[in-house]
């Protein structure tokens, strides 16, 4: 995908100030999505050590809702399940 092929997302952090992530993709696991953002201002296509937060994502209508997931297991079962799919 091209840099320019990104959606941007605005969110609000926990302190309340807005900022901007790029949706880099949403990956599915257990039928639930996920969604791997980086700051809006990273350069995907150059900065190969870049870090992804990873996001589980609901659907409200026609809105996100990313949450962030708090559950070791669930994180370390989405990892894994990235890691495989970028295996292929």
């Amino acid at each position: 995908m091209k840099e320019n092929e990104f959606e941007i997302i605005k969110t609000v952090g926990e302190d309340g100030e807005e900022f901007e992530l790029k949706l880099i993709d949403i990956i599915n696991v257990n039928n639930v999505d996920y969604a791997l953002l980086v700051p809006a201002d990273t350069d995907v296509d150059n900065d190969d050590e870049c870090e992804i937060a990873l996001m589980r994502l609901k659907h409200d209508n026609n809105d996100y809702i990313f949450e962030t997931i708090e559950d070791d297991d669930e994180f370390e079962l989405v990892s894994q399940a990235i890691i495989e799919v970028e295996a292929e």
